[in-house]
C-alpha cells in the first residue's frame, strides 16, 4: 500500500469555537463606514514599546547562546523585586519565580503541565476569555464556569481566578479570594489568579497602587502552598509582540512547571529577558501609559452613557463593560453600523448575553471618532 494511502489515525480534539471568527459580518459592515472602521474589539496595544524598553532589547542582540529557562539570575531578582514594590508580596526566592513566553500559552498549557485529565475538573470565572476552558479541553478534563467555591467539586485540581477580570474589569477583595485560596486547598487543588491588568485601576484605591494580588499575605496566611500568581507585561510595558510574562508563588508548582519547559524548550527569548528587566525597573513608563488610557476610558465611557448604555463593573483593565439591556449581538449590530466593532458578551461566557466588551486599545483619533459617531 503506498504511504499516502495509509489513513491517519487522530484521536481529534473538542475545542472550544474560536469566536472572532463570528465577528466577520459585523467587521465588514464597521469597515464599510465613510469614515473608516473603529476596531475596539480586541485588546491589543497600539501604543509604542518605551524606548528604554526597545534599547535594552537592542543591546541584547548578540544571543548566540541558549537562553536559560528559568530565566537569568538578573531577570528572577527583577520579578522578585516587582513584586515586592508593586504587589506587597515578600520573601519570594528564585525558586518561587520563572519566566514565560508570555501569559496565554501558560494558561493553555497549565493543565497538562500539571498532569491534569479525564476525571478532573477545571474551574474558571462565569465572565472569561476562552483560554481557561481551551486548558481544560486540550487534556480532556472537565470545565466549570463558577464564582462561588460552594459548587466546587470534589474532583477540582485546578482553579483560575482573574482579577482585574477580562472581560468586566471586576476586582476580587481580599475576602473573596481567600475564600477561593482556602476552598481550593481542602480540595487539594492548585489555585492560580491571572492578573495581567493590576496596574490598571481606575477606582481610588487604584489611583497609585496595583490591585490586590493572590499571594498578598491577608490572602494566603503564612503559606504560598498551590497558589500561584499570573502575570504579563503586554498590557502595561506594551510588550504584546514580546511576550513576556511571568509566574511567582508555591515553589513545589513552579519547579514542576519548570522541569516540563525544561524539556519542553519553553524559554523567552534572551533579548527579551532583558528587556523585561529594564521595563519592571521603571514605573514611569507605566503611569505615563496609564494615563492615555484613562483619557481615552473617560471620552468613551462618557459617550457610551450619553448614548444609552451603562457600565457594570469595570473598576479595572483595559475594556468597559457596556450593555442597553438588549441581546449582545443586536447591540454589536448597532455599533457596526456607525463604524464601531466591539466583541459580545457572549464570547466570555452566558453570563454576558446582554452585554458587550468595548476596548481602549486604540489610538487617541479613532477613540474620538467613535465618541463623535455615538453623539451623533
Amino acid at each position: 500500500m503506498p504511504l499516502n494511502a495509509v489513513p491517519l489515525k487522530l484521536v481529534p480534539l473538542t475545542l472550544p469555537d474560536f469566536p472572532w471568527d463570528s465577528l466577520a459580518d459585523a467587521t465588514a459592515t464597521a469597515r464599510a463606514h465613510a469614515d473608516g472602521i473603529v476596531d475596539l474589539s480586541v485588546g491589543s496595544p497600539v501604543d509604542p514599546t518605551p524606548a528604554l524598553v526597545r534599547d535594552a532589547l537592542r543591546e541584547a542582540t548578540d544571543a548566540h547562546s541558549y537562553p536559560q529557562v528559568a530565566g537569568t539570575p538578573a531577570l528572577r531578582a527583577a520579578i522578585i523585586e516587582w513584586y515586592e514594590r508593586r504587589r506587597g508580596v515578600s520573601g519570594l526566592g528564585d525558586a518561587n519565580v520563572l519566566p514565560t513566553i508570555g501569559s496565554k500559552e501558560l494558561i493553555a498549557g497549565m493543565a497538562l503541565w500539571l498532569g491534569l485529565g479525564p476525571g478532573d475538573t477545571v474551574v474558571y470565572p462565569r465572565n472569561a476569555y476562552p483560554t481557561y476552558e481551551l486548558g481544560a479541553a486540550l487534556v480532556g478534563a472537565s470545565a466549570l464556569a463558577s464564582d462561588d467555591p460552594a459548587e466546587w467539586p470534589e474532583s477540582t485540581r485546578l482553579v483560575w481566578l482573574n482579577s482585574p477580570g477580562n472581560p468586566d474589569g471586576r476586582v476580587l477583595s481580599i475576602d473573596r479570594m481567600r475564600a477561593a485560596v482556602t476552598r481550593a486547598r481542602e480540595l487539594g487543588a492548585v489555585i492560580a489568579g491571572d492578573e495581567c491588568y493590576a496596574e490598571l485601576g481606575w477606582t481610588p484605591e487604584f489611583e497609585t497602587d496595583a490591585t490586590p494580588c493572590i499571594l498578598d499575605p491577608r490572602v494566603i496566611g503564612d503559606s504560598r502552598r498551590n497558589v500561584i500568581s499570573v502575570y504579563s507585561l503586554s498590557k502595561q510595558s506594551n510588550l504584546a509582540g514580546y511576550r513576556a510574562g511571568f509566574i511567582a508563588g508555591c515553589g513545589e508548582i513552579v519547579g514542576r512547571l519548570l522541569g516540563v519547559r525544561k524539556h519542553a524548550g519553553l524559554m523567552p527569548p534572551a533579548p527579551v529577558q532583558q528587556a523585561m528587566i529594564a521595563a519592571l525597573a521603571d514605573e514611569e513608563h507605566v503611569r505615563a501609559q496609564k494615563q492615555l488610557y484613562r483619557g481615552r476610558r473617560d471620552r468613551l465611557s462618557a459617550a457610551l452613557v450619553a448614548a444609552g448604555f451603562r457600565i457594570d463593573h469595570s473598576e479595572a483593565g483595559l475594556y468597559l463593560w457596556a450593555t442597553r439591556d438588549e441581546d449582545a449581538w443586536a447591540t454589536v449590530a448597532w455599533l457596526a453600523e456607525r463604524g464601531i466593532l466591539v466583541a459580545p458578551g457572549t464570547f466570555y461566557g452566558t453570563d454576558g448575553a446582554r452585554h458587550v466588551r468595548v476596548a481602549l486599545t486604540t489610538t487617541d483619533e479613532r477613540i474620538d471618532a467613535a465618541v463623535e459617531r455615538l453623539s451623533a
